[in-house]
């Protein structure tokens, strides 16, 4: 199963280093979206999935599972999250007020 998730997190790494290479603001915001995730998925199998019970105040429980891995990785999915919808936003003004979205193009408007 790890070398399943591994595997996995290899790719959308890989798939997300491609788009942030592009030359498209779009792609380079989904890239940026792509790694977040796949280190989302680094994290929690890091972490390895245990079982057990809730971590409750209780004394019935033999072992307990860890919930701040899982806390952690919501944490930064609500961050990702605002962050990817502020980029887009900047984009879409951006393309509004400029015309395109291509980089280089973006980077040749600074010097007129």
């Amino acid at each position: 199963m790890e070398l399943y998730m591994s595997l996995a997190i290899g790719i959308i790494f890989a798939v997300g280093i491609y788009q942030i290479l592009s030359k498209s603001l779009l792609r380079i915001i989904l890239g940026t979206s792509l790694l977040t995730h796949g280190v989302h998925l680094l994290l929690l199998t890091m972490s390895r999935l245990k079982t057990g019970a809730a971590p409750l105040l209780s004394e019935e429980a033999s072992s307990y599972v860890d919930p701040v891995p899982q806390a952690l990785i919501l944490t930064s999915i609500v961050i990702s999250f605002g962050v990817t919808s502020f980029f887009f936003v900047l984009a879409y003004k951006a393309y509004q007020r400029l015309g395109t979205d291509n980089m280089e193009e973006l980077r040749g408007m600074d010097d007129e």
